[in-house]
């Protein structure tokens, strides 16, 4: 039972990492938007892919999204996703500091 809903979770995080990236090529596809994420974040472009792959990275994705009502609603409508799902999916991907926490 426990390999039964160990693998649900890892579907489920899987799930979450495939919209985390899909709400990344959204961020990106907007040159204002997605200067802003990398100022938020301090990547730059040459570590970005490496970055990408990083589950604290993906969950940073979502907290720029959930962070602008505006961006929720259209990452939601061009996803095809409900805005709630965005929340799920951050989630999932578990605990990391908070983009601008400061800590």
């Amino acid at each position: 039972m426990n390999t039964k809903n160990g693998r649900m979770e890892d579907e489920a995080n899987g799930s979450a990492a495939e919209l985390a990236i899909e709400a990344l090529s959204f961020v990106a596809g907007d040159p204002v938007i997605f200067n802003r994420f990398l100022r938020l974040t301090g990547l730059e472009l040459e570590n970005l892919r490496t970055a990408a792959g990083e589950p604290a990275f993906l969950a940073s994705v979502l907290d720029f999204i959930l962070s602008d009502e505006r961006l929720v609603v259209t990452f939601a409508d061009e996803s095809g996703q409900p805005a709630v799902r965005i929340t799920e999916a951050r989630q999932q991907l578990g605990t990391t500091l908070a983009m601008g926490d400061g800590s």
